[in-house]
């Protein structure tokens, strides 16, 4: 039987702290559809309607150029966030915070004159880890433990290609908790301290590295205090993989060797590995929150 159209392609959409990226997925190939992708800059501090409009604007552009009826979206959106209804509880961390509160799912309903119950949300570390279990470097995994840092750490679980938000970032680290520890925020904060100058982002950090000491010892202690909180996390789940995604991943070259290493007494070097899809894992993984509708129709 054929899959109808509106099963196979979901537009997905990856929400960033100062971007929206919208592309059109295709289940059945877990892929990102050729010529469908847009990515548009948003103020994460403007009202949640002008947000909303944005994210839409970026959304209806992939439904404009996309020739197959699509009436089905998924979004993978940062925390905290009630996935479930689309109502945001972001608060505290700089970037949307007028959206508190407001039903996401309802908004954007109304603005792309989709049904609600055809819009889902999807953590969006859970998203990377499920992109990259689908079609990534988690392929034929079927136990994998995963992480995205950038400017927070988040965590996920996938077992037998199911797939769920750990939520590693809020435990208990050092002084206060994991997320302040492996995280931007951490490493523009540890590189001023041994150097006695600041740095913009971890991108200049890392290529400073090559020439300041100070940089490369940074991603080395790093990878020492990331390996001791993940050790617990890899006895206990026993993964085939350990899988490091997000921005600060771009940088492997300077920390990935030392945490193969560290972990080496747990689990074969080889299978800690980091993201092979990058922001394409998140879109990917987002739409298969709509993979049930999917193996309903092809078995009908």
């Amino acid at each position: 039987m054929k899959i109808p159209s509106e099963e196979k392609f979901i537009i997905s959409a990856d929400i960033g702290g100062s971007h929206i990226t919208v592309a059109v997925i295709d289940l059945l190939n877990k892929s990102i559809v050729k010529d469908t992708r847009t990515r548009r800059p948003v103020n994460a501090q403007d009202s949640a309607d002008r947000i909303l409009s944005v994210w839409s604007d970026a959304i209806k552009a992939v439904l404009t150029v996309f020739p197959e009826k699509i009436t089905r979206l998924a979004l993978a959106m940062p925390g905290p966030f009630n996935y479930e209804t689309g109502v945001s509880f972001i608060k505290g961390l700089h970037k949307y915070e007028l959206l508190y509160g407001i039903n996401v799912k309802e908004g954007l309903a109304s603005l792309l004159k989709l049904e609600p119950e055809n819009i889902r949300f999807r953590n969006d570390a859970e998203a990377l880890v499920h992109g990259e279990v689908m079609a990534g470097s988690g392929q034929d995994c079927s136990r994998l433990i995963g992480f995205t840092l950038g400017t927070g750490m988040g965590s996920a679980v996938s077992m037998a290609g199911v797939t769920t938000d750990a939520n590693w970032g809020s435990e208990c680290f050092g002084s206060s908790i994991a997320d302040d520890y492996f995280s931007t925020r951490w490493f523009l904060k540890a590189y001023s301290l041994l150097a006695g100058v600041s740095c913009n982002n971890v991108k200049d950090l890392a290529e400073l590295a090559d020439v300041d000491s100070n940089a490369s010892s940074v991603f080395l202690s790093f990878a020492r205090s990331f390996a001791a909180f993940i050790t617990d996390k890899v006895v206990s789940h026993q993964p085939q993989k350990v899988l490091i995604g997000g921005n600060i991943a771009k940088s492997k070259h300077l920390f990935l060797n030392e945490l193969q290493i560290q972990l080496a007494p747990y689990i074969d070097p080889n299978f800690v590995v980091t993201d092979l899809l990058g922001e394409d894992a998140a879109l990917i993984g987002a739409a298969f929150t709509f993979e049930h509708n999917l193996h309903n129709q092809s078995k009908s």
